[in-house]
């Protein structure tokens, strides 16, 4: 008996040794390429033990979590744009997460008033310019619009994502009437039919297609670094100018995340989000990806920086995130990619 009962213990042991080593796993599923996100994980593995189990796809995660109901794996979405991230709400597959530690560290426009997301890295929509053919200090959003470019600028669709945000934040601005107008001043301007991605533009600037253009600052900061020649050389025939909004900022974006409605693992989740806004981590995944950090006093990348001093806008990411459905109609009604 004596026997059996220490084999019992010893099964049971292992059966707890086995769930505290499942449970000390984290699911993330996540749109941003492996190279940008590795650095950061590992860290954070090394850090905690927790191994980080991933799943990376172009589109459709939101729907994915949503589909897989309560038998979800998914603990953490990670995505670049606030849009997706309301989007995320929306469909109910988030849960509000309290933290001190994440309500201190991050600032109040740069997460929801509900904790349902958080940003964690920030960038810029910023302006594209030719080097050899521009001499540009500064501009607003606004002179985009400005006859004086016609058929010099270049952009992406005006519904990618990217863009949905800044005419959301323009619309904050500038109302829907003078946003309309404003898009149909833009297109009037371009040198081609919007297509592409932020890389393409700055492409297009160094083959002389167009003269200026619209872009993050992250895509710049890797084109600067780029390894091959061919690439690196685009971006350097292009100066980056941080742009604002007559009466306001630059145009922000963020790189952010919620918990998953369902997450298995919720306590892993949670100390993640708290890792990556300490300052190693905050360091670590601005610096892979040229952004911006969300916690004060980081340094920020050296080419970051070189791009100039930064001023924010004073439109919450909130604000743009609920004007992005009447942003997206306006594209439409300019005939904006047409």
């Amino acid at each position: 008996m004596n026997r059996i009962l220490s084999a019992c213990g010893l099964a049971a042991g292992v059966l707890l040794s086995c769930a505290a080593a499942q449970a000390a796993e984290l699911n993330i599923y996540t749109y941003r390429q492996p190279e940008l996100v590795k650095p950061v994980f590992d860290a954070f593995t090394a850090a905690t033990g927790v191994k980080i189990n991933t799943i990376f796809a172009a589109a459709g995660l939101e729907e994915r979590i949503r589909t897989e109901g309560a038998a979800s794996p998914a603990d953490i979405l990670l995505v670049e744009d606030v849009g997706r991230l309301q989007n995320a709400v929306d469909l109910g597959i988030a849960q509000p997460i309290a933290s001190p530690v994440l309500e201190k560290a991050i600032p109040a426009n740069l997460r929801d008033p509900a904790g349902q997301w958080f940003a964690l890295s920030q960038r810029a929509r910023v302006v594209y310019a030719s080097k050899a053919r521009t001499k540009i200090d500064a501009i607003a959003y606004e002179d985009l619009a400005d006859p004086k470019w016609k058929g010099k600028i270049c952009i992406r669709s005006g519904q990618h994502p990217y863009n949905v945000a800044l005419i959301a934040a323009a619309i904050a601005h500038m109302g829907e009437e003078k946003t309309l107008e404003w898009l149909k001043g833009v297109k009037a301007n371009l040198a081609k039919k919007p297509s592409g991605g932020d890389r393409d533009v700055a492409k297009d600037i160094a083959a002389g297609v167009c003269d200026i253009g619209v872009g993050n600052t992250y895509y710049m900061g890797g084109l600067i670094n780029e390894k091959d020649p061919a690439k690196r050389a685009w971006g350097e025939a292009v100066q980056v100018v941080l742009p604002s909004f007559k009466g306001g900022g630059v145009n922000m974006n963020i790189t952010g995340a919620i918990v998953a409605k369902n997450a298995p693992n919720k306590a892993e989740a949670v100390k993640f989000l708290e890792f990556m806004v300490g300052p190693e981590a905050q360091r670590l995944f601005a610096d892979a990806n040229y952004e911006y950090p969300v916690l004060a006093g980081v340094p920020v990348n050296p080419t970051v920086a070189g791009f100039g001093a930064l001023k924010p806008d004073t439109v919450g990411l909130g604000d743009v995130a609920r004007r992005r459905k009447t942003a997206s109609e306006l594209v439409d009604v300019a005939g904006f990619d047409n």
